[in-house]
């Protein structure tokens, strides 16, 4: 349940990111919208100037005499006209003026008329000419005009500001996923130094008793020896030093992490049966194992079941998985399954149970450390079988099948 409100944490965190770029992307766009309605109206006074420009001409020409109105408007008005317009013949063979268009000096004249030539094509593909003409049949000129500098600048910083978001969101997404990279690196190692760490103390601490309490068997072996013992004692001594043999063990696993495992070309067969034989006289004997449940085992093989492995460490795997499917299984019957499958490259093991299943929610968070259903859980086991298989051994291992209500499926790749 831990890892689930860690999932919430991250939704959470998501949701509130993506509201955020939707607020950017909102209130830029607005601002966009704004400099459009600008730069449409400084568009349609352009073209009113323009035509302006044009109607003077033609007043001027078909007037017998021009009056001082007109001198004013080309003295006081023409001049503040401040984006580019040229004046052509009625075919726009002949340039006949312009203005606010800067010109090489050192260009000759037919370089000069290219490029207003150009210029008149370029400006008819933004607007229309307007036709001045004489008693309004016969045209006498063309003028063509473009955007001033103004209405340039502002379309510039309307590109910039749409792209604006795309470039910021590109940012922080290189800075999250650095980020991202950076703290994962740096959690894999504290995960691992905290893994190291807590074996490497787990071994040691395990250490002392233990060879205190195989001092004591010892003594209770020779007390015995010279005492007349009932089968079934002695029964109970070998199993006790079964057990006390098993926490060496265990201690030797917690000592080797860290450490680069030794491997070595095992029968993998062997090792799931002789985990399956531990649990099963267990199961008989004590309510720690199982809680007195009815446990099937069923250990299945198809082709070569060698690979090389540790083999101590894949024992550790294969109770672990056995342990879970245990506390899986909460009826008072079931069972687990191995089923293993040799390949020329690979070697498969399934573990599967009939127990309750996972939740499909939960399904991407078993393998992560801290995660688990139980209430005392620690959520280390599944993490550590994973780290086993996948570090120590360069193999997978992943949740195959799991359905509510019928078991999960665990598989094991281990490379041959």
């Amino acid at each position: 349940m831990r890892g689930f409100r860690s999932a919430k944490i991250k939704i959470a965190l998501l949701t509130a990111a993506f509201l955020l770029v939707v607020a950017t992307l909102f209130y830029t766009q607005s601002i966009v919208d704004e400099l459009k309605a600008i730069v449409y109206k400084l568009l349609e006074d352009e073209k009113k100037v323009a035509l302006l420009y044009a109607t003077t001409i033609e007043h001027v020409a078909n007037s017998e005499s021009p009056t001082t109105d007109f001198e004013f408007f080309f003295d006081k008005i023409i001049p503040t006209i401040d984006f580019p317009i040229i004046e052509t013949d009625a075919s726009d063979t002949l340039i006949k003026a312009y203005r606010n268009i800067t010109l090489d000096s050192l260009w000759t004249e037919s370089q000069r008329t290219m490029f207003l030539r150009e210029m008149v094509r370029e400006m008819d593909t933004h607007n229309t000419p307007i036709k001045v003409t004489y008693q309004k049949t016969i045209v006498l000129s063309n003028i063509h005009f473009s955007e001033s500098k103004v209405i340039v600048n502002l379309r510039a910083m309307i590109t910039q500001l749409q792209q604006l978001p795309y470039i910021e969101l590109s940012l922080g997404a290189m800075f999250i996923l650095l980020a991202y990279v950076g703290f994962s690196y740096i959690k894999r190692n504290e995960q691992s130094s905290i893994w190291v760490g807590m074996s490497k103390e787990t071994a040691h601490q395990l250490g002392t008793p233990l060879s205190s309490i195989m001092g004591w068997m010892e003594l209770l072996k020779t007390q015995m020896q010279s005492e007349e013992t009932t089968p079934q004692a002695t029964e109970t001594l070998s199993e006790m030093e079964n057990d006390i043999q098993r926490l060496h063990k265990v201690a030797e696993r917690f000592s080797k992490i860290g450490s680069k495992p030794n491997l070595k070309e095992e029968n993998v067969l062997e090792v799931i049966e002789k985990t399956v034989a531990y649990f099963q006289k267990r199961l008989s004997t004590t309510k720690r194992f199982g809680d007195g449940k009815k446990i099937l085992f069923n250990v299945l093989h198809r082709g070569e079941t060698t690979a090389a492995v540790n083999r101590e460490l894949l024992e550790w795997v294969f109770e672990n998985l056995v342990k879970n499917a245990l506390d899986a299984i909460e009826s008072h019957a079931g069972s687990i399954s191995f089923n293993i499958i040799g390949k020329s490259n690979a070697l498969y093991v399934d573990v599967s149970d009939t127990g309750k299943g996972i939740d499909a929610q939960f399904k991407k968070e078993v393998f992560r450390p801290g995660y688990s259903t139980k209430e005392r859980g620690w959520g280390l086991g599944l993490s550590l079988c994973k780290r086993i298989v996948e570090t120590y051994h360069k193999g997978k291992l992943e949740l195959h099948e799991s359905k509510p209500g019928k078991g999960t499926t665990f598989r094991i790749k281990l490379p041959r």
